[in-house]
């Protein structure tokens, strides 16, 4: 299946970016008469066919339209402190786009040692994974934020933070429930400060854990979104 996305489709006729263009044209090869598929990142699913081949310009007709293609009944936003590895929270980012995940938040944390990110290369990387997982819907990937600005943002659903210190904690399986809204809170290499959890707690974020091992924290942002999909299966 040749999937493109398209974000920014309104009309049955619509021209690809020269991104995905030189993509369907060079690439794969494509030509005039040959179908393709379309996804808006919002739940639209598009069956069209090439009417122009230019690499740089490659115009499609939209034969078919489908909403809310493979709609999720409950939605998870995923806190996760980047690490100081890029990589591996690239890593992350992927994972946790094919598996499941509605709004991803980098968190600045006590014990962060990235304390800046490159949104627009993430992006990307989001947008590749999309593809791959063949589903409609585009995680929205937020601005770096404050762990104390984000804890006293409004949510709704069940709110978790995963940490590793020996306190009282609720395994995540004994805590999720089906088809909620989840926000769940995953720190950085060093863990949250016991000052950040103390202040998640008040504001009304339950301490969760993801298991006897200590895990990376890509590993962990990974398991979470994991428990949560396979719950709702």
């Amino acid at each position: 299946m040749h999937l493109f996305y398209t974000p920014d489709i309104e009309h049955n006729i619509y021209q690809l970016n020269e991104t995905e263009s030189g993509h369907c044209i060079r690439v794969l090869r494509l030509q005039k008469g040959d179908n393709i598929n379309l996804i808006d990142g919002r739940g639209g699913f598009y069956q069209a066919k090439i009417i122009q081949d230019k690499a740089k310009a490659c115009i499609v007709e939209v034969q078919k339209k489908t909403e809310d293609f493979g709609k999720r009944d409950y939605s998870l936003h995923l806190a996760v402190a980047p690490t100081k590895s890029i990589d591996r929270f690239e890593f992350f980012l992927e994972k946790a786009t094919e598996i499941g995940v509605d709004e991803i938040t980098p968190l600045l944390c006590k014990h962060s040692e990235r304390k800046m990110i490159r949104n627009q290369r993430l992006e990307k990387i989001i947008t590749s994974s999309v593809k791959q997982s063949l589903t409609a819907y585009h995680p929205k990937l937020n601005e770096l934020l404050k762990f104390n600005d984000f804890i006293n943002g409004s949510f709704s659903g069940l709110k978790l933070i995963a940490h590793c210190y020996p306190t009282q904690r609720v395994h995540i399986k004994n805590k999720i429930k089906p088809k909620e809204n989840y926000t769940i809170l995953i720190g950085p290499e060093g863990d949250f400060s016991e000052e950040e959890i103390t202040a998640a707690i008040k504001a009304g974020f339950t301490p969760i854990s993801l298991g006897n091992s200590r895990l990376r924290t890509e590993t962990a942002g990974i398991i979470a979104c994991h428990a949560v999909a396979m719950l709702n299966d």
